[in-house]
């Protein structure tokens, strides 16, 4: 049992480790690899001060349960700003930074409007900035402080506010794939069952080093990475992802200098870096060390796995590292994976995919690959039909339910969205299951994800799932790897759905060259999936839209290609699908107008 999975709360452990571990490194900033002073550094005994420093100021002003907007980049002054929050009780709200186009402005307001904040938190860089878009989004009356200030309060005059294992520390927002915001209420208790959990399913200990780039605002950045090694009283070493975009390979020199043990990141940066990191890099990186390489957040590609282990081989990456996970915001993270043994992959017949049934695939039969995320620990985990909630049997595929400690009480000030969400019953009686909306099946107790209810498309009687159609056209085109697509259908009325693809495009071509690739793209997809495709869209960099956590939001680009308001390189689109867009005329909502310019949404 984990040591501190029945702390009274989690002021309490870091306050225990401040004590035992005082001089011990607890999180670092990485700036610069090379130079003697490029890491930034918070011990134990420094980062409860900074936290007692902060809260005085809170409690000063504030009465417990007040929320604070946490607006950082990755750094230490996020990490000492959240646990000064706890610390005055407060319930902190992480989100990314407001950005300069208008949906990105727009998102981070749509937040600190629903969680009623008192007040915001940023560092000294981005100060003038954050106050500028505050007035600008009439919160005036939101105090905009830089806590990485001196002059707040005095740590000597903290005190502890009263605090339990209910009482909540944390509004996770997610957007999820296909909706608007909605914070997900996490509790002192919530988190330290759910990282209790993680670790058993994994093994870390306190002597395994945590360290990445995925943003703090991110559940998997600052629940799957930082806390698990604060609460272990081990170290966090951070760097920024911009670093991590613009030079993948420093993400794994980070992981070689800083002997770092665990580090996770969604799919494509395992693809990001066996295509990008060069031979010459590679030659110098010692990954003999990385012992738990999780793969989140979004779909894990087999494909992916397998190529990045045999990619980074020669530095001393086992394919055994590898750790598949599922989780969501709503579980507070962690739901399942399974450390020290190679991927577990089945590959099973497509067509019986489509109805839902696991039957695995014998040879030159048509496939596709699922990959075992793991056992679920702390859960109950029931696969239930979505219509009739009926609990189906072993091997077929239907919505996963949860039931555990992790699993939130709901999202804040949202009623409607938290009945429709917690609380599920089955039709044989069982209470309490959260609906994931997620798609998969439990074979031999371990979770395997197909995809999400609401973005399954249905074409000629047909389940397809659409990131299974994205990554083989990704695979098969040199021009659209390590960019960004999304497949959606579009149907006039009382007409049959018809499937467009949008990618992100690398390079520039004339023409007959974008011609080209669309007819390439649209073979592909008949010949893989024996379906027609009724419309190609070929995008600048950057303009599908994707969640905090990098999933795309296929949602949204449906309504954007509807609204003509793509920032389109090349388009080829039959009449059918011509019809579809002129018959349902979409009016951008707030939340996706100025969307679709170009920026990269995450990395952030």
């Amino acid at each position: 049992m984990p040591a501190f999975e029945h702390a009274p709360h989690i002021t309490e452990l870091l306050r225990e480790h401040a004590r035992t571990r005082p001089d011990q490194e607890a999180v670092s900033l990485v700036r610069d690899l090379d130079r003697a002073d490029g890491t930034t550094t918070l011990t134990y005994r420094r980062l409860d001060a900074e936290a007692r420093r902060i809260a005085v100021w809170l409690q000063e002003r504030f009465a417990p349960g007040e929320r604070v907007l946490m607006l950082y980049p990755v750094g230490v002054d996020f990490v000492a700003a959240f646990f000064g929050c706890l610390y005055a009780g407060m319930i902190t709200v992480p989100a990314p930074l407001p950005g300069q186009y208008p949906h990105q402005r727009r998102r981070v307001r749509a937040i600190a409007r629903d969680a009623g904040v008192r007040a915001i938190f940023t560092d000294s860089t981005h100060a003038a900035a954050v106050t500028e878009w505050a007035g600008a989004e009439g919160m005036d009356g939101v105090t905009v402080l830089a806590t990485d200030t001196q002059g707040e309060g005095d740590p000597e005059a903290w005190r502890m506010p009263p605090t339990s294992r209910d009482t909540l520390l944390l509004l996770q927002y997610t957007s999820g794939s296909t909706g608007d915001p909605k914070g997900v209420m996490v509790s002192h208790h919530n988190l330290l069952h759910n990282v209790a959990s993680f670790q058993r399913a994994l093994g870390f200990t306190d002597r395994t080093r945590f360290g990445g780039w995925i943003p703090l605002y991110h559940d998997m950045g600052l629940m799957a990475q930082l806390l698990p090694a604060l609460f272990l009283g081990s170290s966090c070493v951070l760097m920024t992802p911009n670093a991590f975009v613009m030079r993948p390979h420093l993400w794994l020199r980070m992981i070689d200098k800083h002997d770092i043990g665990y580090s996770a990141a969604p799919n494509f940066a395992f693809e990001l870096c066996r295509r990008r990191v060069s031979d010459a890099q590679l030659a110098g990186l010692d990954l003999s060390r990385w012992e738990f390489a999780a793969n989140g957040s979004e779909p894990v590609q087999a494909s992916t796995l397998r190529a990045f282990a045999q990619r980074f081989a020669a530095a001393g990456f086992r394919e055994s590292a590898l750790c598949p996970c599922y989780g969501m915001a709503e579980a507070t993270v962690f739901v399942s994976g399974r450390a020290h043994r190679p991927p577990v992959v089945h590959r099973v017949v497509a067509e019986a995919l489509e109805q839902h049934e696991h039957r695995l695939a014998t040879e030159g039969q048509q496939a596709r690959e699922l990959v075992s995320c793991g056992v679920p620990e702390g859960y109950d985990v029931r696969v239930v039909d979505p219509a009739t909630r009926a609990t189906l049997r072993p091997g077929m595929v239907g919505e996963l339910w949860l039931r555990g400690d992790s699993v939130s009480r709901g999202y804040w000030n949202n009623p409607r969205a938290t009945s429709a969400n917690f609380g599920a019953v089955t039709a044989e009686g069982e209470e309490g299951f959260l609906r994931t909306g997620d798609l998969g099946l439990v074979l031999d107790g371990e979770v395997y994800v197909t995809g999400r209810i609401k973005e399954m498309l249905i074409t000629h009687g047909r389940n397809l799932y659409p990131q299974d159609i994205e990554h083989e056209v990704r695979a098969q085109h040199p021009e659209l790897a390590t960019r960004f697509g999304a497949v959606f259908t579009v149907s006039p009325p009382d007409e049959e759905e018809t499937v467009v693809v949008t990618h992100e495009v690398k390079g520039r071509f004339d023409p007959e060259g974008y011609r080209q690739l669309v007819a390439r793209i649209k073979v592909t997809v008949s010949r893989e999936f024996g379906i027609r495709v009724g419309g190609v869209v070929l995008l600048k960099p950057g303009s599908v839209q994707r969640t905090t956590s990098g999933k795309i939001q296929r949602a949204a680009m449906r309504t954007l290609f509807l609204a003509n308001a793509l920032p389109v390189l090349h388009e080829e689109l039959d009449a059918q699908v011509l019809h579809a867009r002129q018959a349902q005329p979409q009016e951008l909502p707030p939340s996706l107008a100025g969307a679709g310019q170009g920026a990269e949404d995450f990395p952030g």
